[in-house]
């Protein structure tokens, strides 16, 4: 079996991309799961630019189990963005200095990637992470 995942977008528009993410877990778990496919992103509807990247500007979240949910700027060896606490739910918000950057080396593509640990059948998670794109 698998957990029951699913990534549901909630707005790609052409400055941000807000993505609700839930688990309920059988105790598989995810490992390096993209959640943000910047490839897969609506173009920019002025300039006709490809996106090739984000910044993480808000997380809201609420976790039921599991030991820590990771979130990754996917690369070459993958980077770690930020790692979001058990059994607790919160609102993080990085807005006031323009959002966390992708700050991963070689091979990076602007993907976000998330890898739950310590999951046991019945933990669930539900993310919402916003966005705001980059047209480098």
């Amino acid at each position: 079996m698998a957990d029951a995942v699913t990534s549901t977008t909630i707005l790609d528009s052409d400055k941000d991309f807000i993505v609700q993410l839930t688990n309920v877990s059988d105790g598989t778990g995810e490992s390096a799961v993209a959640k943000v496919d910047v490839s897969s992103l609506n173009s920019s509807s002025v300039a006709g630019l490809t996106c090739t990247g984000v910044k993480l500007l808000k997380v809201y979240y609420s976790i039921l189990g599991f030991t820590k949910i990771g979130l990754f700027w996917n690369a070459s060896s993958d980077t770690l963005c930020l790692e979001l606490n058990p059994s607790t739910d919160g609102v993080l918000d990085f807005s006031p200095f323009g959002g966390l950057r992708n700050t991963s080396g070689s091979g990076k593509n602007g993907d976000i990637n998330l890898t739950t640990t310590g999951h046991s059948s019945g933990d669930t998670y539900l993310i919402i992470l916003h966005c705001i794109k980059s047209f480098d």
